[in-house]
């Protein structure tokens, strides 16, 4: 067994099932509906009840995580007596990132004979927790602490992070598009195209019109970036979907189409964190490539 853990945060979006599996810890985000507030708990019946209920008209709020939680949360890991890898999302997408940094140095001050590593991943949701899977799988076969991480930072910017989002009005609400545009938008059917490149930030790479465009440009993009990758039998690819699953599963088959060889793709629920700001109908596909291209 290992003598340091790996831990993230529920904004991996991997699976509550998986997680326990390999028993990996995680601190959650948390969120509101109404006045209700709520942790994000990476169950599958959680995230499909938030968007059943955004599509009914419900609006959710998230919240950061504070340093205070952090320093709780690394604390019990740290009191187990291991040495700790922990990934969040990029530090760009959140202040929570600036949070957990202050936390880890002041549990760093206390625990000297210990170690915390808080990386920045430069990957958000699906593509942070395919970076996860990778490093525990590692961690798994026996990496040493140092080796995974540097296998870590030598490969999260070949995760490619691809997603198309159905309604712009939730983008206007972030901030990332503005009210004249997400009216434009909606009236001409406009549907962006997003990415995320190597700065680690969420950013709007194409823009085209009805869903199915949208769709063909994401399938369009994985495809292009398969072709340049040797050995597609040991590649994964995870497919998150809010509420989409038709459409999660049209991207599948084109992939399988394109590819057969590719034997290892998963659909499963978005999470809640990013799912919030861009809404029921976020499809986003997540995989290890020869580098980010947005095209």
């Amino acid at each position: 067994m290992a003598d340091y853990m790996i831990a993230t945060s529920s904004t991996s979006d991997l699976p509550r099932s998986w997680l326990e599996a390999h028993r990996i810890p995680f601190i959650p985000y948390s969120y509101t509906v109404g006045d209700k507030a709520f942790e994000d708990d990476c169950r599958e019946e959680s995230r499909q009840a938030v968007y059943t209920g955004m599509r009914k008209g419900d609006r959710l709020k998230t919240s950061m995580i504070n340093e205070f939680t952090y320093y709780d949360f690394f604390k019990k890991l740290l009191d187990t007596g291991k040495d700790v890898i922990f990934l969040d999302m990029s530090q760009k997408m959140s202040v929570s990132f600036a949070n957990a940094n202050k936390a880890a140095e002041e549990i760093r001050r206390e625990y000297p004979k210990q170690r915390l590593y808080v990386m920045d991943t430069l990957c958000i949701s699906g593509g942070l927790g395919l970076l996860v899977e990778h490093m525990v799988e590692r961690m798994e076969a026996g990496m040493s602490f140092d080796e995974v991480i540097a296998w870590g930072e030598q490969n999260k910017l070949k995760i490619a992070h691809r997603f198309t989002v159905d309604d712009l009005n939730y983008l206007k609400a972030g901030g990332r598009v503005s009210n004249a545009a997400a009216l434009v938008g909606s009236v001409l059917n406009i549907k962006p195209v997003l990415y995320v490149p190597d700065r680690g930030t969420l950013d709007v790479a194409k823009k085209v019109r009805g869903r199915k465009a949208a769709l063909k440009t994401i399938l369009d993009g994985v495809l292009h970036d398969l072709s340049q990758v040797e050995d597609l039998s040991k590649l994964r690819i995870h497919i998150l979907q809010a509420d989409c699953r038709e459409d999660a599963e049209t991207v599948r088959d084109g992939i399988l189409k394109a590819y057969p060889q590719v034997s290892r793709i998963t659909i499963t629920g978005l999470g809640v964190v990013i799912g919030a700001h861009c809404g029921p109908g976020l499809l986003t596909v997540f995989y290890l490539c020869n580098g980010r291209n947005p095209e």
